[in-house]
């Protein structure tokens, strides 16, 4: 009896296969080879590498970077990558995204090689997007042309920030279309006023020191060869990641990839 029971399902088996394998054979491609299966899903117009790993010990990194990536998902066109190893900027498959965002500094780490820093120029010099998140000011120190695509750099010799607290982020740009719609908000941060550089730049938005009293750009623009450059140094922790500052990058990043923000 099982020998018959094993026979009969081996037959059942065989026979089921033998059907689908003809079906496939029917369904041909217009090129004529069999049928292969449904196509991969279409790629999002908005591919973003967010880069991060590596900061001062101050910048808790692996809690700001979920909370940074997920606001920039809040754009329905982007997939965001995340890869926490910038030697990642040395590989080719850079240009299979149109925008990277650095949420990164090597402190007293050694930072991606010549080969890497190349790269990473010719991307954006090509029409890649940049985009720098707070501290990535002060990346790539041991490569001082760096500062032509961030426009602004970490110049340790200058006052670091005022203490951390509140403040209010005031639009210099209204009509730009990073701006266009946003209204001027308060955030906890850190007031960056080390950046430094002659770089020219287009500063959209601004913040009043409470200790000398001087304006310092919050975010700011340039054009680099064919690229675009978001720059802004908010974004210490967690709390400093509000919705106004989520969306100041979220645009930021759109802009910067050659799209139109989505308000």
């Amino acid at each position: 009896m099982k020998t018959k029971l094993i026979l009969t399902t081996s037959v059942a088996l065989a026979v089921a296969c033998a059907a689908a394998l003809a079906t496939a054979a029917e369904q041909k491609q217009p090129d004529g080879y069999p049928y292969a299966g449904p196509p991969a899903p279409a790629l999002k117009p908005l591919q973003v590498l967010l880069v991060t790993g590596c900061d001062y010990p101050g910048h808790k990194w692996p809690l700001t970077t979920p909370v940074l990536a997920q606001g920039l998902r809040e754009d329905p066109r982007a997939d965001v990558r995340v890869i926490e190893d910038a030697n990642f900027l040395d590989s080719t498959a850079l240009d299979r995204y149109q925008v990277v965002v650095l949420h990164y500094m090597n402190w007293k780490t050694p930072g991606p090689g010549e080969a890497a820093r190349a790269n990473l120029k010719r991307f954006v010099e090509n029409g890649g997007g940049l985009v720098m998140v707070h501290f990535a000011c002060g990346a790539f120190m041991e490569w001082p042309e760096f500062v032509n695509l961030a426009g602004r750099v970490w110049n340790p010799k200058l006052r670091g920030h005022d203490p951390r607290g509140p403040f209010k982020v005031e639009i210099v740009q209204p009509d730009h279309p990073i701006m266009k719609g946003m209204q001027p908000f308060e955030t906890e941060d850190e007031l960056y006023t080390c950046l430094d550089g002659n770089v020219p730049i287009e500063v959209l938005a601004k913040a009043v020191s409470k200790v000398d009293k001087k304006d310092y750009a919050m975010a700011f623009v340039l054009n680099v060869g064919k690229g675009r450059v978001f720059h802004s140094p908010l974004g210490h922790d967690v709390k400093a990641f509000n919705p106004a500052v989520l969306e100041l990058f979220r645009r930021g990043t759109a802009w910067a990839a050659g799209k139109p923000p989505v308000q």
